[in-house]
């Protein structure tokens, strides 16, 4: 069964990892140096987060008559991503290290910049007011802005486009990059012989990208995308 968007040639649902030690902490990990630490994967509770997501996950599969042969699943490098993905793997009876499991540098966390690393979760409603009067300036210099995730996350898209075609496959990745991701998804619909990047380029506006909170995901969150 493959995605409603024309330009899709595989059906899409996204993840975001469970509860994780740094959301416990309620710090901002977004580095990659940081962010592939294990001391900031998954916390207890976490870990059945992602369980429960591997156990709908397997339903939904079910559902929209996938194979268990037809599955992948792509995941962010960061730990707490990692993690989870090898939970819903362990789940759905996949070998995590086959080729059904793979790692993706563009999925990663989405960088603020300096000043935020290891900062208290409450620095994010910040960053979101930054968006919404503009998602194309940088929180600060070094950190990304909305469409330098857009840029990433289609990247991503296409890679995944061209390496399956008709599969089930879960993006696991975190709040903010999911949150855009269904933005650009949302807003492309379906096309007409267009290629996912050159509609991506349309819709890549303030109007659009601004509004990215909509889409928000509670941790250990499954949902299906376009």
């Amino acid at each position: 069964m493959e995605s409603s968007n024309c330009f899709l040639r595989n059906r899409y649902w996204v993840l975001r990892h469970g509860k994780s030690i740094p959301n416990e902490l309620g710090l901002i990990v977004s580095s990659m140096e940081n962010g592939i630490l294990e001391q900031y994967k998954l916390g207890a509770a976490g870990v059945e987060q992602a369980r429960l997501a591997g156990d709908s996950f397997r339903k939904e599969l079910i559902d929209n008559k996938f194979q268990p042969e037809n599955v992948r699943i792509c995941y962010s490098p960061f730990s707490r991503t990692r993690h989870t993905a090898q939970v819903v793997a362990s789940q759905l009876d996949i070998p995590f290290e086959g080729a059904q499991c793979m790692v993706i540098n563009d999925l990663r966390e989405r960088f603020f910049g300096p000043s935020y690393e290891l900062m208290s979760h409450d620095k994010y409603p910040e960053i979101w007011d930054l968006d919404e009067k503009d998602p194309f300036k940088q929180p600060e210099e070094g950190g990304e802005s909305v469409a330098d995730v857009v840029s990433r996350l289609t990247n991503a898209l296409t890679s995944i486009e061209k390496e399956f075609q008709g599969c089930a496959v879960l993006i696991v990745s975190h709040g903010d990059p999911l949150q855009i991701l269904q933005t650009i998804l949302s807003a492309a619909g379906s096309c007409k012989n267009e290629s996912f990047a050159s509609k991506v380029k349309e819709i890549t506006v303030p109007s659009i990208l601004s509004h990215h909170r909509k889409f928000a995901l509670l941790t250990g969150e499954l949902r299906a995308v376009p």
